[in-house]
């Protein structure tokens, strides 16, 4: 019994190190990934099937909700581009590009304005303090 649990533990160790570095993928991964690391979790717990099916389901979700978002930037980067020519997935690119957009957001960053800088004051000199 214990070699079982320690064989699990390291199972659960190598899938979790496995799905860590795979995460760096430019789309997130599906059903397969997370239902795998689902069932390694489930097993722990004692609900194996419960959990690769909830982790199939995350997985579906998020590569859902990651195509959805490139599919509103690629509309986005056509309407300053019209007649581009390329995927959604390569217009989506070329919109975080040239906006420079935090991940999983589709607006630019408000400081991003031109001409929205705010004028700065002068230094004041060292060890002059004001009240």
């Amino acid at each position: 019994m214990r070699l079982h649990r320690v064989m699990t533990l390291g199972l659960a160790g190598l899938m979790a190190a496995t799905v860590g570095t795979t995460v760096v993928q430019a789309e997130p991964g599906g059903c397969l990934k997370y239902g795998a690391a689902g069932a390694v979790g489930g097993h722990l717990a004692n609900h194996a099937v419960l959990g690769a099916t909830a982790g199939c389901v995350t997985g579906m979700y998020r590569r859902h909700e990651y195509r959805k978002e490139a599919r509103n930037k690629a509309k986005l980067y056509d309407q300053e581009h019209p007649g581009a020519k390329g995927t959604y997935e390569q217009k989506a690119t070329a919109y975080d590009v040239e906006h420079s957009t935090a991940p999983g957001s589709t607006t630019a960053p408000s400081n991003a304005q031109p001409g929205s800088a705010q004028p700065q004051q002068p230094a004041s000199p060292q060890g002059e303090e004001h009240l």
